[in-house]
């Protein structure tokens, strides 16, 4: 549903326990327990009908004999009771329940599940339910223990949701002994209301929270998961691990795309690109939180290491090269710099050994210059007990120049008693601390990865490339032909014009229905060719025998045509037999042969496939999946996780391909998917790349009647069709939503506004804004979010932004919250008019119900921008705000941006 009324599940002022008990290890008696035990001040309501008192309480029968309406209601009573309760709690006023309580999957005879119908119950009243099936809910913060849980959480800034009721306690259990708290503690059960997208959305905006912590199993709504995922990951740290990480059977699709592209790849996929970081297992959730807190600054793979034992030294490298990390080669000069002051016997390399025997000055000497080169981009710096200089004196002078060197620092200290003293200041002092090098560059590779998602959360690739247009009118006709022929597949001719219309070059290719077509054909393309069978029944031709290349003669081709047929025939009898294709045979022996492709998650909608090509493309298993819309950074970064990208970029008397050219075809790709909606596969297998560029030697399309447009997208993309010129001034102004490379001229367009501007807009005076503040206002999520800016030319040519309007709307699409502002220089021009007016369209067309904003009593301009536009004014009780409201009508057709 949304954050709506989460604010009561999560911090109630007041429970009710359904089926509160004082029955020894009975689900009601240890609620009962745990609230009372947690220090919970507000009311705590026992509802029994057999007891008068509970836990020392003074109980009562029923729901409506409760002296008020209880914000949060906790039930744990039999299944059969549940949608009952849920009703009648939603009549006295109450806004959340947890249902602890498990086996609502039983039917009525109407077929109708309990689940079912305690969310029918609660729909009139929009009751959030979390559960059923869960543990419940800890909120240290306010004492709220409303869980079955056999012990408390520790306040903290961490929220931990998980989907597992198990690791619930096993993980409060394991925090417990190591000093970890909780902001929240969340179990979802079975997600048949709340889930993970509602939680991380009011997590991604809780003050109290940090860092949000997920244990997933399954995802019950793709698009509303990673749109929360996307807005809480600009704000802190969202972790994750997921189970189901083993490989499944592949699915039966017509495509190796679709056989390729595993669930697990998919979440994957969808965590890079919500800027979230995924971990093996629960340990490594707390082990990467830390890191990032302690190590925000990574920026690159390059790992230098620094130790007094040559064998840790090669731990730390052999678990940073399994990781996917880099050991940092070390310059002439560095290693000069370092060979001034080490020993002849010192190891000359990464890791620097700086030998066992090592004093005080030679570790802080070391460590100067490994931090303030430019070949690394963090340092690990390990120690291991020594009976030359105490652990504690290398600490505390090593202590200062890891906290103020430009690079990061993690250290680790081998032991256990010995370096414990060291260990502790280290980690006082805010420096990233560990017990072996495994687990610190485990750590390293987390900020790794991590800022590398961060990289990907900030591109917006855009719903159309005006750049390289395709023909799209010539390519939906090909898929509704197909359609309209009750054709799932594409024959490969047509196939290849689908491509084409997408400027994708494909090679000649000519369609015959007999033999003597196909010498003729081959005649007129120069033989050597390639033959293939022609059949709407057949996705994968090798399988069957029905691919023939280097055909060099008509005779050849006659003979080689008759043994196609009557081996196709023979394996495939049922199949249609519509003739042959008849193609060039391209000449590229020193060309890669790769795979591009298009399949459809049944969670996460379309997502796109590159990878090793060829006909042992399934065997070989060398891809990276990535969800559209893609960029040209987004499809490099997508090729750069594969094997063969190494191959790609030349090796011996190998040239490198045409990289640009592979991104190319990825970013049509994308486009294809963003346009086609009745694109269901696509396999471009070979797809041949070598210097000179890319041509794609076969291609296979499956199509399905179109499912809604953009929604089938997980990532809605920069919305271009938004863009909008319009005159004012004798300038072309363009108003356009905003993207993450306006920064640097949103920027400066803040710092050209008057003070008493900014007072009116924000309620205060603000004499900077904070560098995450302003990628905030940057980077949005065009699915919950709009922020349209006027862009002009300045004085020197170059664009610069006049105004901005922006609104926020509730995940429900019910209420949008605006707010605008334009150049403190360029008021009273209309252009707040021309800014507001390009919002309303845009929310009425979006289908939001209401446009409210608040306004200061004292601006006047901005109350009569409002009044000319409809505004309901309300004023605030204390008089010194007004509300705005603009109720809006439903658009008979979608904004389009006019």
């Amino acid at each position: 549903m949304s954050i709506r009324n989460l604010d009561l599940l999560l911090a109630p002022r007041s429970v009710a326990v359904i089926g509160g008990s004082d029955r020894p290890q009975s689900v009601g008696a240890t609620v009962m327990r745990n609230l009372l035990a947690g220090g919970f001040a507000g009311p705590i309501l026992p509802v029994n009908l057999r007891h008068r008192e509970v836990a020392g309480l003074k109980a009562y029968a029923r729901v409506r004999d409760l002296p008020q309406a209880p914000d949060l209601a906790v039930i744990c009573t039999p299944p059969p009771t549940v949608p009952g309760l849920i009703s009648e709690l939603g009549a006295r006023g109450t806004r959340a329940a947890i249902v602890l309580t498990a086996g609502l999957a039983a039917t009525d005879r109407g077929g109708r599940s309990l689940t079912q119908q305690m969310l029918e119950a609660a729909r009139p009243h929009l009751l959030r339910v979390l559960g059923p099936n869960c543990i419940g809910l800890l909120v240290p913060g306010i004492g709220l223990n409303a869980s079955f849980a056999h012990i408390g959480a520790q306040k903290g800034k961490l929220a931990f949701v998980s989907q597992s009721g198990a690791l619930v306690t096993a993980v409060l259990d394991w925090a417990g002994s190591r000093g970890i708290g909780f902001s929240h503690f969340v179990s979802v059960g079975e997600m048949a209301d709340v889930d993970f997208g509602d939680l991380i959305d009011y997590l991604g905006s809780d003050a109290a929270t940090r860092a949000i912590l997920l244990y997933v199993e399954s995802i019950t709504s793709a698009r509303k998961f990673l749109s929360a995922a996307r807005a809480a990951s600009r704000n802190k740290p969202v972790l994750v691990v997921k189970s189901g990480r083993a490989p499944e059977s592949a699915r039966a699709a017509a495509s190796h795309t679709g056989a390729l592209a595993g669930d697990d790849d998919v979440f994957d996929a969808a965590v890079r690109r919500a800027g979230m970081l995924r971990v093996e297992n629960l340990l490594d959730l707390f082990v990467a939180v830390e890191a990032l807190a302690r190590a925000p600054r990574i920026s690159g793979d390059r790992l230098i290491i620094v130790t007094n034992g040559g064998g840790a030294g090669v731990l730390a490298a052999d678990a940073a090269a399994l990781g996917g990390a880099r050991v940092a080669e070390l310059s002439t000069e560095t290693l000069a710099r370092l060979d001034a002051f080490l020993p002849p016997a010192w190891s000359h390399g990464n890791p620097v050994d700086l030998i066992g025997d090592a004093p005080v000055e030679r570790y802080v000497e070391t460590l100067k210059v490994v931090t303030t080169c430019g070949d690394g981009d963090a340092v690990l710096f390990m120690h291991a007990p020594s009976a030359i200089v105490p652990a504690d004196a290398i600490a505390a002078a090593c202590v200062p120049v890891a906290q103020q060197a430009p690079r990061p620092v993690l250290s680790c200290w081998l032991g256990a008693q010995a370096v414990e003293g060291a260990w502790r200041t280290f980690t006082e002092a805010g420096i990233a601390s560990y017990h072996t090098p495994e687990e610190a560059v485990r750590a390293f590779v987390q900020s790794v990865t991590y800022r590398r998602n961060q990289v990907q959360l900030m591109e917006a690739p855009p719903s159309r490339d005006d750049a390289h247009a395709p023909d799209l009118d010539a390519a939906r006709a090909l898929l509704r032909a197909a359609l309209d022929a009750k054709r799932e597949l594409l024959t490969e001719p047509e196939a290849k014009q689908l491509l084409s219309a997408y400027g994708i070059a494909v090679v000649d290719a000519r369609v015959v229905e007999s033999a003597d077509a196909a010498v003729a054909a081959a005649d007129a393309i120069g033989y050597p060719v390639a033959l293939k069978i022609l059949s709407p029944d057949i996705a994968h031709k090798t399988d069957v025998g029905g691919v023939a290349l280097d055909i060099g003669s008509a005779d050849e081709l006659r003979a080689e045509a008759a043994t196609m047929t009557r081996r196709v025939r023979r394996l495939r009898p049922q199949a249609r037999l519509a003739g042959f294709t008849v193609q060039q045979m391209v000449q590229k022996p020193r060309a890669h042969e790769l795979i591009a492709g298009v399949a459809t998650d049944p969670m996460f909608g379309p997502i796109i496939l590159f990878g090793h090509g060829g006909t042992a493309v399934e065997i070989v298993a060398d891809r990276a999946v990535a969800l559209p819309p893609l960029n040209e950074a987004l499809a490099k970064e997508a090729v750069a996780r594969t094997r063969i990208a190494r191959l790609l970029a030349g090796y011996r008397d190998r040239p490198a391909a045409d990289l640009a050219a592979i991104y190319r075809v990825l970013v049509q790709v994308s486009q294809m998917v963003i346009d086609l909606p009745e694109l269901a596969e696509l396999d471009i297998n070979p797809l041949l790349a070598d210097e000179n560029g890319v041509i794609a030697l076969d291609a296979r399309v499956r199509v399905q009647p179109a499912k809604a447009g953009e929604a089938r997208l997980a990532i809605r993309p920069y919305p271009r069709e938004l863009e909008e010129t319009v005159p004012w001034h004798g300038k072309a102004l363009l108003l356009r939503p905003i993207r993450p490379d306006d920064e640097a001229r949103h920027l400066a367009f803040l710092q050209q506004l008057d003070p008493e501007d900014i007072r009116m807009r924000i309620f205060a005076v603000r004499r900077s804004i904070e560098r995450t503040e302003l990628a905030r206002l940057t980077q949005i999520d065009y699915e919950r979010e709009m922020a349209f800016i006027a862009v002009a030319p300045g004085a020197d040519g170059a664009p610069e932004t006049l105004g901005a309007v922006r609104a926020v709307t509730d995940p429900d699409n019910t209420r949008a919250e605006f707010g605008i502002i334009v150049r403190s220089d360029l008021k009273r021009h209309g252009l707040g008019h021309l800014m507001l007016d390009k919002m309303i369209r845009y929310c009425r067309g979006r289908g939001t119900r209401e446009l409210v904003g608040d306004v200061l009593a004292g601006n006047a301009d901005m109350l009569q921008l409002a009044r000319s536009h409809g505004f309901e004014i309300t004023p605030a009780p204390d008089g010194d705000v007004v509300r705005l409201r603009l109720a809006l009508a439903p658009a008979a057709e979608r904004v389009a941006g006019s």
